[in-house]
């Protein structure tokens, strides 16, 4: 006779947000546009995560301005806006 688990599972944690600020940046030159995002976070890192890798982090930094010269380096650009936190 097969055995089913019947133990409840955990509650989920509801997430946690750490983050202040997201910038979207697009390399223009590709077409579609490829995409990362730049995120603040609440501990003064500015990581830039890739959407297409899984949200994979592919550049850390601890200012603003070295995460901003990474992306504009590879030619990204950003787009108009930032979104955050503390207007959701």
């Amino acid at each position: 006779m097969q055995k089913i688990d019947t133990t409840p599972s955990r509650a989920l944690d509801p997430a946690k947000s750490d983050w202040n600020f997201v910038e979207v940046w697009i390399d223009p030159m590709l077409s579609p546009p490829y995409i990362l995002l730049l995120v603040g976070n609440s501990s003064g890192r500015y990581l830039v995560h890739d959407p297409a890798e899984d949200y994979k982090v592919v550049f850390s930094s601890t200012t603003y301005d070295e995460a901003q010269t990474w992306l504009l380096e590879d030619e990204y650009e950003p787009v108009e806006g930032r979104l955050l936190a503390s207007e959701l």
